[in-house]
């Protein structure tokens, strides 16, 4: 009889707080329930707004501690015991993508992993057929890595919608709301950049699957060996429809100095610099380092060292024909800010003691004007080729990826402009962290290529910027402030909230 007692009494609790809920139209989650200001003191609405703010002054649980946690153990998974290393299919990434499928369920979300390994988590909101809020950003790394490029956009994104759940406004969504862990943006393993999402947005070439890494293998045999299908249908079959998306918002790190230096945790993108990634193979004849004459040499090792050093000296002379733009100059001006790099270098058979018979290195050029960069790619074909030809070996240049500039949406800008700015004025409000700079969330160019480079050709896109430490990225000391995570968080939550019913945003 005792136990019957109890279960009645705890049904007449739950349809107590069911009927309560269909009154007020506020829906009651657990997690908002702590601590919650009492029914009976006030009029519905104002005890619903006292929620509201009850609520908010707990989202730093969720944006800010929670985030920050997740950041710390995502930067740990890693394939080198020494330093951080994800890159794509590797052992490593499996483990980051089956960790950020249970942060997305954890967030109310669906999930699944698709063929080409990216995780998604979706939640249908109510019209499971409107065209989908796309947020994401990449899980693998470069090598030596920071634990922030990439992954803040992907933790930031599930703690913004985390906190839309558990405040119980997730389902009011008008639109399907989908987050996306790309599984290679930086293009370390197969130097073919964004396989991730140009699957998604149908940029990405079967032929690609024929790409092979330093060890030989396929970016085929890659999929295959992991049980992926890693065929042509698989890779065609992802391909979103422009008509199912409504757009792509992107959180990433600055990855430069520029909001450091104004003192704002905040800005927003307008223009992702466009970019060409070259593989440059020179050939000559091995031979053994003490008994080849000099004279008699075709060495590829110089001709490439001469080749990096014109390079270098192409981009800094066109640069500055053309007007280089500083980091702190108006982002309107885009034109000519141009930047070359030569970051990987391999011989081949790589023995101090013989001549090798081969040199092969890339370079990555970018500009925000795509006329110059192209001008500098096509000058650099031609100085390449003239020093191969003086020096008589052979050398071959392919062009392993190219990305035009990409605008970024004025509509979605300004919006994500609004939110930063609420998102900065709340954060002082319920931290007292007041910004050093009370300027108006600024607009910057990216000179870096972020997956919102290819789902651009798909859908509208739009980028928040957050700040970093010295500007650094690529390195392990890379780093973000907590509270500028909380911003991030905060920003995108309220982007999202912007787009609920009136009576529940407000």
């Amino acid at each position: 009889m005792e136990f019957s007692r109890v279960l009645i009494q705890f049904a007449l609790w739950v349809a107590i707080l069911h009927q309560l809920n269909q009154v007020i139209g506020f829906p009651l989650h657990a997690a908002a329930l702590d601590d919650i200001p009492a029914y009976s003191d006030s009029t519905d609405r104002e005890w619903r707004l006292q929620v509201d703010a009850h609520v908010k002054e707990n989202l730093a649980s969720i944006l800010r501690d929670e985030a920050v946690n997740r950041l710390d153990k995502l930067g740990k998974v890693s394939d080198s015991q020494e330093f951080l290393q994800r890159t794509f299919m590797s052992p490593a990434a499996l483990r980051a993508g089956q960790l950020i499928r249970t942060w997305m369920a954890d967030a109310g979300l669906f999930t699944w992993i698709d063929d080409m390994g990216n995780v998604h988590g979706r939640f249908d909101g109510m019209n499971s057929s409107a065209p989908a809020l796309l947020i994401g950003s990449h899980m693998d790394t470069v090598i030596d890595a920071g634990r922030y490029d990439g992954a803040l956009g992907i933790i930031s994104a599930i703690a913004a919608v985390k906190a839309l759940q558990k405040s119980g406004k997730l389902r009011e969504y008008p639109r399907p709301i989908e987050i996306i862990a790309f599984s290679d943006e930086e293009g370390v393993r197969f130097q073919s950049t964004f396989l991730g999402s140009g699957a998604i947005a149908g940029t990405l070439s079967p032929n690609l699957l024929q790409v092979k890494d330093k060890r030989g293998v396929t970016v085929q045999q890659a999929l295959q060996k992991l049980s992926f299908p890693g065929t042509k249908e698989s890779i065609v079959h992802l391909k979103y429809e422009p008509e199912s998306v409504w757009g792509y918002v992107e959180v990433h790190i600055e990855q430069g100095p520029v909001l450091e230096a104004k003192g704002l945790p905040l800005g927003v993108v307008d223009a992702i610099a466009g970019q060409t990634r070259l593989r440059v193979s020179m050939k000559g004849s091995a031979g053994h380092a003490g008994t080849v004459p000099m004279a008699m040499r075709k060495d590829p090792m110089p001709a490439a060292a001469q080749a990096i050093v014109a390079i270098e000296e192409l981009c800094i002379r066109l640069s500055q024909s053309v007007g280089q733009v500083t980091a702190l100059q108006a982002t309107e001006n885009k034109g000519g800010a141009l930047v070359c790099t030569v970051g990987e270098i391999a011989s081949w058979p790589g023995a101090s003691n013989v001549i090798p018979g081969e040199v092969t290195f890339s370079v990555d050029v970018r500009a925000k004007d795509d006329s110059v960069r192209e001008l500098a790619v096509g000058n650099m074909e031609v100085i390449i080729h003239e020093i191969c030809r003086n020096r008589a070996i052979s050398c071959t240049i392919e062009r392993k990826n190219e990305a035009k500039t990409v605008d970024c949406d004025h509509e979605l800008t300004e919006r994500l402009t609004e939110s930063a700015t609420a998102a900065t004025s709340e954060l002082s409000t319920l931290a007292g962290v007041p910004t050093a700079n009370q300027e108006a969330v600024p607009t910057i160019s990216s000179g870096a290529g972020h997956d919102a480079l290819a789902m651009a050709q798909l859908t509208k896109v739009g980028i928040i910027f957050v700040r970093c430490t010295g500007g650094i990225s690529h390195s392990p000391e890379e780093h973000v402030l907590d509270d500028d995570i909380w911003a991030a968080g905060l920003a995108l939550h309220s982007f999202l909230e912007a787009d609920l019913p009136k009576s529940l945003s407000a």
